[in-house]
């Protein structure tokens, strides 16, 4: 690592490659325990079929609730003590909570430890945010490009190694091994990052959010990218939940349906991987703005196109097309609001992002559940199609004609 970076290597490099590579531990830490938490629940007690469902759901969304709550206050702290600081609570924070996970031997200890983790959360968005004050603006979309693609490699990783540890020793020791994760992110972000730009919000008008809107060149442009990241949240996840089920339904009486769901279910972030980066870097070049739109437009084709498939493959390639569309979309976000905030208030408008975030995903699968059990899931697919179009014009109004 040492020798990878030369001495003359600017700061803004160190700390993209060095943070790149911890939300790339980041992300297999926290998806490798998602594809049996419901099986671990399963085990610390004996539940009928509605109570396994029911602590399933408040054990999945726990972190969700309290991080859209909490963010907003380290975002805060963040812009008075600094990010790095905040990525080091972070990760030393949830590598204790998740690690006493692995410990619990009740389900209700189990949704503690998950709303506790909620309250630690905001590793990779406090990396993102230090990435983004550090790196020069004319750079910013290509390295928020080069932070996603890092996290959603983490994230495919993850439930290979998860599932890999849970079958060879138990569901126990995938948290073990997420707390380790997690500290080698702490001592990464210890010895080897640098905040070299930091200077400590002493505006007493920022200490509230009303002086925050108004430190904003254009509150409604930031607060119109808020709403496109809540919005692009809710609308992804309110597929996921469906999408092996959809896939149940084009292949009746296969035994495969499971290997062919978890492939489906990495191909989007596969193809957010390949290209993020790239995207933004031409964001640079061209105009963010520009990626966004073309984004959400593909990605209205290709949801509705997947309302109609016959058979897995057309589903499969549909949804690496999704990726794509992706990688238009949430990171370039995040360069937008970088490019449109002042930087002492930089920790605060990303820790508004995350809750934005959190909110399109807790009412994501409750939106696409709902649609299916009433209209069956390809209407799931229209309705998001028409959902990312009202995204659409809402980036148009609150957004583009607020560009300077």
């Amino acid at each position: 690592m040492v020798i990878l970076l030369k001495a003359q290597t600017p700061t803004w490099k160190k700390n993209l490659f060095i943070l790149s590579i911890a939300v790339f531990i980041a992300g297999i830490a926290f998806s490798e325990i998602m594809p049996f938490l419901p099986l671990y629940v399963d085990s610390l007690g004996h539940f009928s079929h509605q109570e396994l469902n029911f602590w399933s759901g408040l054990v999945f969304s726990g972190v969700f609730f309290v991080s859209a709550f909490i963010s907003p206050l380290w975002g805060k702290l963040a812009d008075k003590k600094g990010r790095k600081l905040m990525t080091l609570r972070a990760a030393l924070g949830m590598a204790i909570v998740i690690a006493l996970m692995g410990l619990v031997t009740n389900v209700w200890q189990l949704f503690i430890l998950r709303m506790a983790q909620g309250i630690f959360a905001g590793f990779v968005s406090n990396s993102n945010a230090l990435v983004a004050t550090e790196t020069p603006k004319e750079k910013s979309g290509q390295a928020m490009g080069t932070m996603t693609s890092a996290f959603t490699a983490g994230n495919l990783l993850g439930p290979f190694v998860g599932g890999a540890l849970a079958s060879i020793f138990s569901y126990r020791i995938p948290f073990l091994i997420t707390g380790i994760l997690l500290l080698i992110c702490f001592f990464l972000s210890l010895f080897f990052v640098h905040e070299d730009n930091f200077q400590p919000s002493q505006n007493q008008q920022l200490t509230s959010s009303k002086g925050i809107i108004h430190s904003l060149k254009s509150p409604a442009l930031i607060f119109g990218l808020l709403l496109t990241t809540m919005i692009i949240q809710a609308a992804n996840n309110s597929i996921n939940p469906i999408v092996s089920l959809y896939l149940r339904q084009l292949m009746p009486g296969s035994s495969n349906v499971v290997f062919v769901s978890g492939v489906i279910a990495a191909l989007p972030g596969i193809a957010t991987f390949l290209v993020a980066a790239r995207f933004g870097a031409l964001g640079d070049r061209i105009g963010t703005q520009k990626i966004i739109v073309g984004g959400l437009i593909a990605a209205s084709i290709f949801f509705c196109l997947t309302a109609f498939v016959q058979n897995s493959f057309q589903l499969g390639i549909l949804r690496f097309m999704v990726g794509f569309s992706d990688a238009c979309l949430f990171p370039q976000v995040q360069t937008m609001l970088t490019k449109n905030t002042p930087i002492e208030v930089t920790g605060r408008i990303f820790s508004w992002n995350q809750s934005a975030m959190y909110i399109g995903n807790i009412f994501g699968p409750l939106l696409g559940s709902t649609i299916s059990a009433f209209w069956g899931y390809s209407a799931v697919f229209l309705v998001t199609t028409a959902i990312v179009l009202l995204n659409l014009l809402l980036f148009k109004i609150n957004v583009l004609r607020n560009l300077s």
